[in-house]
């Protein structure tokens, strides 16, 4: 049934609307349409956070089209698609807010159509109404407004202002750079000069910035701030209810700037932390994991997983890798006759998830914790299996075979720099204004950060650590320490970050 249903599905092209920006927005079935997608193609509107979200060896592909800068013409675009879809590939085309609502979706879906590829729409939350939220602007109320129109900016002369100059809630897309043309037209057409107005940059993100005016001052505001596109203008007396319904920016990390290095497959609910906190979150992996090429150490344990009287997990990545390996044995779960200890709650819940038992989990996550945890047993003669990463810290090792255990270390995973990084960090770190935070939650990730960027671009940038051992990572490779989380987990790290920031 489930092969019939996707030999079917071939060849379709999904019109998939990304929401505003903060990538909790976009609908359940737009994500189910990434998360099952070949090739994606995305706009500059679209957050590149949904990407992460792509199965691995998924295509992306940038079509975004900015006033002055256009990857693809508009024709190229239909070209890809249609392309892509016959070749029996399922294509996600991402849209920023709702692809029908001036996001040239109904363009595409026309040459689909003509093209006779199947193709299917799935609205998103439009910029309008997700800004407005962000922004503390309901654009229908009771006592204000009944009626609510959206309309370009794009060519103001193409617009007739008789007719919806005088809306009572006035949406303008793109109309940024032409708004003394527009202001000038309501005015025109009756409109009061007074009325209230707001112009939202980057609307639903950490760095949302609003302008506040008038129709008659607004422009003049613009102008002074230099506020710069994509942009969205909103008119009417809703706007004077953001001084009460503003409750976005009173976020307690609202307009803080935090680069998060973890491996992507590890980042999503820590990301999705900050940003629920109001951060503008900078998804800047220094790590991704990989299996170790030989596995030849792990399979002889595997085969022999009976005669291990412990077996210690010290990331969810060993956990993760252990199991893979075991998968491809003759072996199974119920070959695990050790007792089972592991360091961390996320690594403890990876080992509950087998629906297997945690022994022990000691109080600090670090491995001399279980140092102190073994020093009332008797290890002499102790068979201990410590899968982890290829290029961990011994002291745990050489302190338990000091005790008198037998202790066989085994590299499952290793750690290497993604290469997209180079790109993305030399373009966050060499803009005009510098991210606020950097976030370390390993010496891996510090590492690697270092190989990134020289230490002379992170003038006036804090950096959050998530524990000594990568505090003390961090200070041998010249960087400030300026808070360390004091429960060794993500969670611990939020918490000193948020104390930090103080608002």
């Amino acid at each position: 049934m489930k092969e019939s249903l996707k030999t079917t599905r071939q060849g379709l092209v999904s019109l998939v609307g990304a929401g505003p920006g903060d990538p909790g927005l976009i609908t359940l079935r737009g994500l189910h349409s990434i998360e099952a997608a070949d090739v994606i193609y995305y706009d500059n509107l679209a957050t590149p956070a949904l990407l992460a979200h792509a199965p691995k060896g998924a295509e992306t592909v940038y079509v975004g089209r900015k006033r002055a800068e256009h990857a693809y013409s508009q024709k190229e675009i239909h070209l890809m698609l249609i392309e892509s879809a016959q070749s029996g590939k399922r294509v996600v085309r991402l849209k920023g807010g709702d692809p029908l609502i001036f996001g040239r979706g109904g363009e595409e879906a026309e040459a689909l159509a003509e093209a006779a590829v199947p193709f299917e729409v799935i609205p998103g939350v439009t910029a309008a109404v997700g800004v407005g939220a962000y922004a503390g602007i309901p654009l229908t109320h009771r006592d204000w407004t009944s009626a609510v129109t959206f309309v370009t900016g794009h060519d103001v002369e193409a617009i007739d202002w008789s007719k919806i100059g005088s809306a009572e809630t006035l949406v303008v897309f793109m109309g940024l750079t032409s708004f003394e043309k527009i202001a000038s037209r309501l005015v025109e057409n009756g409109r009061s000069p007074d009325t209230p107005a707001a112009a939202i940059r980057w609307g639903t993100r950490g760095d949302q910035i609003v302008m506040e005016g008038t129709i008659n001052t607004l422009t003049a505001n613009i102008e002074r701030t230099q506020l710069k596109p994509p942009a969205l203008i909103v008119i009417g007396e809703v706007v004077s209810l953001r001084s009460k319904l503003n409750w976005f920016e009173k976020l307690p990390l609202f307009g803080t700037s935090v680069v998060v290095t973890r491996a992507r497959e590890q980042s999503a609910q820590f990301c999705e932390a900050l940003r629920l906190l109001g951060a503008d979150v900078i998804d800047l992996p220094t790590i991704r994991t990989e299996p170790v090429s030989d596995s030849t150490l792990i399979d002889e344990a595997i085969d022999n997983l009976a005669v291990y009287d412990w077996l210690i997990f010290t990331s969810a990545n060993g956990v993760r890798y252990f199991i893979e390996r075991l998968d491809k044995s003759d072996r199974d779960l119920r070959d695990v006759r050790a007792a089972i200890l592991a360091i961390g709650p996320a690594t403890a819940e990876a080992i509950r998830a087998l629906h297997l038992k945690v022994d022990f989990l000691p109080d600090q996550f670090v491995a001399e914790s279980i140092l102190t945890a073994f020093s009332s047993h008797d290890l002499v003669g102790k068979k201990i299996l410590l899968p982890r990463a290829d290029q961990a810290r011994d002291v745990l090792p050489h302190e338990l075979e000091r005790r008198g255990a037998k202790v066989d270390v085994v590299s499952t995973y290793r750690t290497v720099l993604p290469e997209t990084s180079r790109v993305l960090a030399e373009k966050v770190f060499s803009a005009k204004k510098c991210p606020d935070w950097i976030t370390f939650t390993s010496s891996s990730t510090v590492k690697n950060f270092a190989n990134l960027v020289p230490i002379e671009q992170l003038k006036g940038v804090r950096i959050a650590s998530i524990g000594p051992i990568t505090s003390e990572t961090i200070r041998q490779f010249g960087f400030d320490v300026d808070v360390e989380s004091r429960k060794y987990t993500t969670d611990g790290l939020l918490q000193v970050l948020t104390e930090a920031v103080g608002k």
